[in-house]
């Protein structure tokens, strides 16, 4: 893994983190299930391209979900 993929996947780790805790408190599962998401994609994904784009899916999910639905 390289440097760039390892700060990447801190970044998108951090953000899965608040959606999780987010989720938690409000009782939002998509929030929820988004935050676990972002964090366990990063454990099977190595390349920082694919981690940027994968972050990046699953980041706005919910506020495109929302916005939708």
């Amino acid at each position: 893994m390289t440097t760039a993929a390892l700060m990447w996947s801190m970044v998108f780790g951090s953000i899965g983190t608040g959606y999780f805790i987010y989720g938690k408190r409000q009782g939002e599962a998509l929030w929820l299930i988004a935050g676990l998401l972002l964090g366990g994609v990063m454990f099977f994904v190595y390349s920082s391209g694919w981690i940027i784009v994968a972050g990046l899916l699953l980041t706005l999910l919910p506020w495109i979900w929302r916005r939708f639905t």
